[in-house]
């Protein structure tokens, strides 16, 4: 448990340092380039911002050029700076064409960071579905009805006297199930027997 905390602390405190140190060179360099007071603050703030938009882009996703691009532009001032301090300028006689590219960071740094901002990621249309294909239905003939069974004549006239039988016995007509129980013979038959009783 302890283990990570120590890894994230660590990284933080790295970032502090690398964060403060960058901040004063950006300042440094701003401020040696002709920029006094809360200017030569506002470079550094200028340079993180854009290196922060710029990495959110990257992170998101999406419109990755263009947060790759804002992103090495963003570092090159960060590092140039850092490497100009290192004692590679004399911050006393700035040249003239760092001049020029501290002058012209704040329109640059603009621009990167509008573009970044409020440009919207590219979103993938959604793709219609296909419409369901509607296939004729051929019309189907109606099942014909199975034929009513051939009833013997000799069946029915039997079925009479176990119906007669029945009526004298319980005082009821005799029903189909009973009929078909009495007789042994299929549903269907028993209740054509039955009709025709």
């Amino acid at each position: 448990m302890r283990a990570p905390l120590a890894r994230v602390d660590a990284v933080l405190v790295q970032a502090v340092i690398a964060a403060a140190l960058s901040f004063a060179h950006l300042h440094d360099i701003a401020s040696a380039a002709g920029q006094d007071g809360w200017k030569a603050w506002a470079y550094p703030i200028s340079v993180d911002l854009l290196l922060v938009a710029a990495w959110r882009r990257l992170r998101s996703g999406s419109s990755r050029a263009a947060g790759w691009c804002w992103f090495i532009i963003a570092l090159t001032a960060s590092l140039g700076a850092n490497v100009a301090t290192a004692g590679m300028l004399d911050l006393t006689g700035v040249p003239t064409w760092l001049r020029i590219l501290v002058a012209g960071w704040p329109a640059v740094a603009f621009l990167g960071g509008t573009l970044l901002a409020h440009t919207a990621p590219a979103v993938a249309e959604p793709v219609p579905e296909p419409e369901p294909e509607v296939t004729e239905v051929a019309p189907v003939d109606p099942v014909p009805e199975p034929p009513e069974p051939h009833v013997p004549a000799a069946l029915v006239e039997h079925a009479r006297k176990v119906a007669s039988e029945h009526r004298t016995r319980t005082g009821t007509p005799i029903d189909t199930a009973t009929l078909r129980a009495r007789l042994g013979v299929p549903v269907s038959l028993a209740e054509a027997i039955a009709a025709q009783l």
